[in-house]
């Protein structure tokens, strides 16, 4: 019986506010890397944004985002596309560093 009001309980913030910090946080990092992808060149800004968001993907997921990354970075080179030609190779170095590490 115990256990069943244990699995109920919400879980207990590290501190007051955490949880509201840590979205702040997020939104503060989404705003900077937008501005700085717009200020930057489109291959530049396509590595940079790709690269940064390949690190934050659950480490199960990482052979579909590689495949994605190499098709990306395939067709984006293709078709002359700076942007989405280095975004598929920023993420597929970011995948490759996820698995490699898998600092979960």
């Amino acid at each position: 019986m115990p256990e069943a009001k244990d699995a109920r309980k919400k879980p207990k913030e590290p501190f007051p506010g955490a949880y509201y910090l840590a979205g702040a946080i997020t939104i503060a990092l989404m705003l900077f890397f937008m501005v700085l992808g717009a200020t930057l060149p489109p291959g530049i800004a396509g590595f940079l944004v790709a690269f940064v968001l390949g690190l934050t993907v659950n480490p199960k997921y990482v052979p579909f985002f590689l495949v994605a990354g190499a098709f990306s970075a395939v067709m984006g080179f293709l078709g002359q596309e700076p942007q989405v030609a280095w975004g598929g190779v920023a993420l597929v170095l970011s995948q490759v560093l996820v698995k490699r590490f898998n600092w979960t």
